[in-house]
């Protein structure tokens, strides 16, 4: 479910799961890999859930801002993480 109240998308694991594999193999080819950490700044929909899973799949760590926050945050938050990468 997102934000508003209607607004929400159905998937059947199968499907999440493709998109997951698809989504890790992207970040292999940016260089990601297993223990570099990822920033992922998105709001609430399905490829926010499949950023983050194909973040765990391969063996990275994530951490999600929400975009609600500032640019001001987010910067400090990919400082203090040490961040590789940054999803929008």
């Amino acid at each position: 479910e997102g934000n508003e109240p209607g607004d929400s998308t159905k998937i059947t694991y199968c499907e999440l799961l493709h998109k997951v594999c698809q989504f890790a193999n992207v970040l292999r080819s940016q260089g990601v890999k297993k223990g570099d950490r990822v920033s992922i700044y998105m709001p609430m929909i399905l490829e926010l859930v499949i950023a983050m899973l194909a973040c765990a799949r391969i063996g990275a760590l994530h951490s999600v801002v929400f975009a609600g926050f500032s640019a001001d945050s987010l910067c400090e938050r990919i400082l203090d993480c040490g961040c590789s990468l940054l999803i929008t």
